[in-house]
């Protein structure tokens, strides 16, 4: 380990040195978010946006098949191009003017990506989507070709990287070619998306030493919490404007929306209330940790589409029953404490990891009273178990407020 922070040492080049792509201090002080990594995330807002709307189309219409493998596959795509931007960038942010170009290029993949929505969730068609998405690819394999050139020290690792990326991209786009029929096109659709998980892993193997910041990834994950945790709110509000515009002020749809607030905010809570970064010196469990956040983020996604089925159930829909509105908001809630219990199976203190009791009864309460329960009591019992479970980590970890008592 020393003399791979000799090596990294010799190969630093601060950030207000703009000659090229560089190697970010893993413990550099201060390390945020940049303005330019917010807005990069604007366009994933849009994105997200998109599909939750579709998966609320597609649940009302009873085709549950095809909302779950077509929300399943482009969150996927979603995700792993912004996950894999913010790593390189956390790493290797140089703010000058080719980096900003290149992420300019990926955000108007993101953009095409979104275009493709709607044909990927309502037939399968991951045409535009794939193309969006290989957009996307290839301006980060741009600035890996940079690394390359500029870093030494990183130059194996980022031509793994350049290598296995690329040569994805070209299968990915030879796919679209293959049958749109539902089993060659999931087969297929997870060997890819399988070997796109797999490239960082070995690519890393290369790697002089961990070129990544925890507090930076930290804050970065938290922030697509954020974005998530947004279109809750944005679906509650369309769905209550729409119910109200079609019954007027209901008791019903407004316990809805104030459960799904309650538990958007008890998400925040448990998400924020904890020390949860990876560790620099274990590479598979800093994976593991990024990794874990996918059912995270995706559950939370596809929640604010199960609000908006909820209020339909509420305002009277015949076209959503009680049962569908439960499942709806329960199991993609208990898809995001699935992914919170592999965050805190893999957390640094013994102290998290004491947690493990509370998600995985939290995960199991939710799941049954959406198989068993009533629509609204299941709603508000899920608050209920949300808040408790926030009490009950406050309680675990001494913390009164979110601030940690000596």
């Amino acid at each position: 380990m020393e003399r791979a922070s000799t090596i990294l040492a010799s190969t630093i080049r601060r950030p207000g040195r703009r000659t090229g792509a560089v190697v970010r201090w893993a413990e550099e002080p201060h390390r945020t978010a940049t303005s330019l990594e917010l807005f990069y995330d604007l366009c994933f807002v849009v994105a997200v946006a998109q599909l939750s709307s579709e998966l609320h189309h597609l649940i009302v219409e009873r085709r549950f098949a095809d909302g779950v493998i077509g929300f399943a596959a482009t969150f996927f795509g979603i995700w792993w191009a912004w996950v894999t931007y913010v790593w390189f960038a956390s790493g290797h942010d140089s703010d000058d003017v080719p980096f900003r170009l290149l992420t300019l290029v990926q955000m108007a993949g993101v953009l095409v990506l979104a275009a493709g929505v709607h044909d990927a969730m309502e037939h399968l068609d991951f045409t535009t989507m794939t193309i969006g998405y290989v957009v996307m690819r290839l301006g980060l394999v741009g600035m890996w070709l940079r690394v390359a050139r500029d870093q030494p020290a990183h130059r194996r690792r980022a031509l793994r990287y350049v290598i296995g990326i690329t040569a994805v991209q070209v299968v990915w786009l030879l796919r679209l070619a293959l049958p749109n029929d539902r089993p060659v096109g999931l087969a297929s659709f997870a060997v890819l998306a399988l070997i796109e998980l797999a490239i960082p892993l070995w690519a890393e193997r290369a790697a002089p030493a961990q070129q990544f910041h925890p507090g930076h990834l930290a804050e970065r994950f938290g922030l697509f919490t954020i974005i998530v945790l947004g279109e809750v709110i944005l679906s509650s509000t369309v769905a209550v404007r729409e119910a109200i515009d079609a019954i007027g002020i209901d008791f019903d749809v407004l316990v809805v929306a104030a459960a799904a607030l309650v538990i958007a905010f008890a998400v925040w809570w448990s998400y924020f209330g904890r020390d949860d970064e990876p560790e620099i010196d274990r590479l598979h469990g800093a994976f593991f940790w990024g990794y874990g956040h996918l059912p995270v983020f995706a559950g939370l996604a596809a929640f604010g589409a199960g609000v908006h089925v909820a209020v339909d159930a509420a305002a009277g829909s015949p076209d959503v029953t009680d049962r569908v509105a439960a499942l709806a908001i329960t199991v993609p809630l208990a898809v995001a404490v699935g992914g919170f219990t592999i965050s805190v199976a893999n957390a640094r203190s013994v102290r998290e990891r004491r947690l493990l009791p509370v998600e995985a009864v939290k995960f199991a309460s939710v799941l049954l009273l959406g198989l068993i329960a009533p629509m609204y009591v299941a709603i508000v019992g899920t608050a209920l178990i949300f808040v408790a479970g926030t009490i009950v980590q406050g309680i675990v970890l001494d913390r009164r407020l979110g601030v940690e008592v000596a």
